[in-house]
């Protein structure tokens, strides 16, 4: 018997066939204005589906909205707009009898709102809306029985993720067994007359051995949870049954509806193209109606992050100006992010400049829908859905009618899990034609280590499914062993002046290395030394000749020195809950309004490598590696901060960089310093000139 037949006669048996299922309705729309109507259903805690809804576009300015109180009004404390099905933040377009999905905000669900409607915000008026219990039970995923049994048949309990969907943690199997296959049937026990269902690649071949791997196996056709009674590992040769879970019918009575159930078809063929061979990173994408449906796939490190998007230049591969998405999934909650950025410079996100994301630079931009997120394999795996227009001005719209730019890297997050300095990164023009007829240029999965994601990938899923991880967590991979750099003594250099310029961080060996932070790829050096440590007495007074940038119109090449108790640095762009705490020793002034102003400013000089030289993370020394350094410097004037250390300065204080955060590192103030060598081990660069004086710095 076909798997079509079998499941065509579960479905015909009796009471097991259903009705038409979308979740938890909470009612109809109130037909008042403009021709809405439909009805309302909670898929799960942060999802709506609107089954047949009605609108005629012909409303001004008509958005969703969901409240936590009073009756429907955008004026109402806690009422929320919310995006449209495409991701959309303009006023909503006409509808016949569409059924969609709409999410609710990041870190809210349904039990935070009271009512959702449709609003006409130039009018004030409610056009439809419909109550949300505050009792209502929402869908969400169920647990049962773990998987017991023989031939090593055992598995954690298992997910019923929703109706078409289960989940096996740690299953485990030996692999012994000449014809055993996922099985699934009515009654509580499995017997000859169930179907098989594929495996979590869509194989339907015997299986082969598992040692607990976490898998997730769709249920073929029309078939659910609520037509079956047990899902089984059975060997179909032999009719034995190897382990089974029973599935009661109660306590799946409110899991989430399924996508195809929602009525959104899966992809049967997807775009693929790689985009870093050595990582293994892809993008895949199916363009759907208005929007586009993408998915990034690499093997990433914890705290590592995929970024995928268009140019700043639809013609040339150009990051300043480009729209990507970041990408990530947390290793240790197993969580996905999708964050939607703009590029306004080659340099960490400060203030309004930089590599940001959209929401920091303006509210309510974030035009990235999150679909879905996984870690298989080893690989993160996050698909997220964004609109082919550009949905606001930090938008770039995709082009459907030809090539067009893009744009990638892969990174570490920093401490505020945005994007730092990438070591991988587009090289040269790459360009995509978006809308070109499906084309698979990936390779195809066939070891075991490998993502399943055939070109029939299932679609992405709409709600926000619990994932477990599929694979024991890797090994630590080793810390990389930082170099040494010799630390600036107290009795160096004789008179007491110090060259603060920029540089490269060093690789993997430099500065993350050295301060557990990650950096953006430049950092200070001082006396020519990557980010050293310095010590120095109390009551002498130190001289910093600074040249980190003058211009704080170009972010990127704009670096004041400061001298603070904070370790982290970028105090400008800092909020007031965050300064509390910080002092600033040296390198402000404050003004006669209270502001504070950056002092050490001048050119900037960078210690620049030989672009056809080897990496940084192939020189075995700090030493090796600075000896290919050049010192480059623009024309103009250095500036100088002058700092005399007191019996109140902290033992430990930081240098860094005013508007940016993490590129410098230690001062150790000492109460006196009785070593006396001959001669200092650092090189004197230069002698600053006669004429170069500069204002000491206010302490705050």
């Amino acid at each position: 018997m076909t798997p079509a037949a079998a499941i065509a006669l579960l479905l015909l048996g009796g009471a097991c066939a259903q009705v038409r299922y979308f979740g938890k309705e909470l009612g109809a729309l109130s037909q008042l204005q403009h021709g809405v109507r439909g009805r309302v259903f909670a898929v799960d805690s942060r999802t709506l589906y609107l089954k047949d809804f009605h609108y005629d576009g012909e409303g001004p300015a008509a958005y969703f909205y969901v409240g936590a109180s009073g009756s429907p009004s955008a004026g109402v404390a806690g009422a929320v707009r919310l995006r449209d099905e495409r991701g959309g933040a303009g006023p909503l377009r006409r509808y016949a009898g569409d059924s969609i999905t709409l999410s609710l905000p990041d870190g809210k669900t349904l039990r935070d709102y009271r009512w959702f409607a449709v609003y006409c915000d130039e009018y004030a008026v409610n056009f439809g809306d419909v109550r949300i219990q505050a009792d209502m039970e929402y869908p969400r995923p169920a647990k049962v029985a773990p998987l017991r049994g023989v031939h090593g048949v055992s598995s954690d309990p298992v997910v019923v993720v929703d109706a078409q969907t289960l989940l096996v943690p740690n299953f485990s199997y030996d692999g012994e067994a000449p014809d055993a296959k996922f099985w699934v049937g009515r009654g509580d026990k499995p017997s000859p007359q169930g179907i098989r269902i594929p495996d979590e690649n869509g194989k339907e071949a015997p299986l082969r051995k598992y040692d607990k791997k976490t898998i997730v196996l769709t249920l073929p056709g029309e078939l659910t949870v609520f037509d079956i009674g047990h899902f089984a590992v059975w060997c179909e040769a032999f009719t034995v049954n190897f382990g089974h879970v029973s599935l009661p019918r109660a306590a799946l009575a409110n899991v989430p509806p399924s996508l195809k159930m929602l009525g959104v078809s899966p992809q049967s063929k997807l775009n693929c193209e790689v985009l870093y061979d050595e990582l293994a990173f892809e993008v895949r994408w199916a363009v759907a109606g208005d929007s586009i449906v993408l998915q990034l796939v690499a093997k990433l490190e914890d705290g590592e992050y995929m970024a995928f998007g268009v140019s700043g230049d639809n013609q040339k591969t150009q990051m300043v100006g480009g729209d990507p998405a970041v990408a990530w999934v947390d290793k240790r909650t197993l969580k996905g992010y999708a964050e939607d950025y703009y590029l306004d410079a080659k340099s960490q996100c400060a203030g309004v400049r930089g590599s940001c994301p959209d929401e920091r630079l303006v509210d309510n931009t974030n035009s990235i829908r999150l679909l879905n997120a996984a870690l298989v394999n080893g690989y993160s795996i996050v698909t997220y859905q964004r609109s082919l227009k550009a949905a606001d001005e930090l938008d770039r719209s995709v082009l459907t009618n030809g090539s067009q730019a893009i744009i990638w890297a892969i990174g570490p997050l920093n401490s505020r899990n945005e994007v730092s300095y990438h070591p991988h990164f587009t090289k040269g023009d790459k360009l995509i034609e978006f809308g070109r007829p499906p084309v698979w240029n990936c390779p195809m999965p066939e070891e075991d280590d490998a993502p399943a994601s055939p070109p029939s990938l299932p679609a992405p899923q709409p709600v926000q499914v619990i994932k477990a991880n599929p694979v024991p967590p890797p090994k630590p991979v080793p810390k990389a062993v930082p170099w040494e750099i010799p630390a600036i003594q107290c009795y160096e250099p004789p008179d007491g002046v110090f060259y603060a310029q920029m540089g490269p961080t060093g690789g993997k060996q430099g500065y993350s290395a050295i301060t557990g932070h990650v950096g953006w790829g430049i950092s200070w050096y001082i006396n020519g030394l990557l980010i050293p440590e310095i010590n120095v007495i109390r009551g002498r007074k130190y001289t910093f000749v600074v040249e980190g940038g003058s211009n704080p119109d170009v972010p990127a090449r704009y670096h004041p020195f400061y001298i603070t108790n904070d370790p982290v640095g970028g105090y400008f762009h800092k909020t007031d809950k965050e300064k509390e705490g910080i002092e600033i020793y040296a390198g402000v002034r404050r003004t006669r309004t209270g502001e504070l102003t950056p002092t050490g400013v001048g050119r900037l000089c960078n210690w620049t490598p030989d672009s056809s030289g080897p990496e940084a993370d192939d020189f075995p020394s700090f030493g090796a590696y600075q000896r290919s350094l050049t010192l480059v410097c623009e024309e103009g004037n250095p500036g100088v901060v002058s700092w005399i250390p007191d019996r109140n300065t902290p033992n430990t204080v930081y240098y860094q960089c005013f508007t940016h955060r993490h590129l410098g590192w230690k001062i150790n103030v000492l109460d006196d310093c009785d070593a006396r060598p001959d001669e200092s081990r650092v090189v004197q660069l230069a002698v600053p000139p006669a004429d170069l004086r500069g204002d000491e710095s206010v302490q705050i």
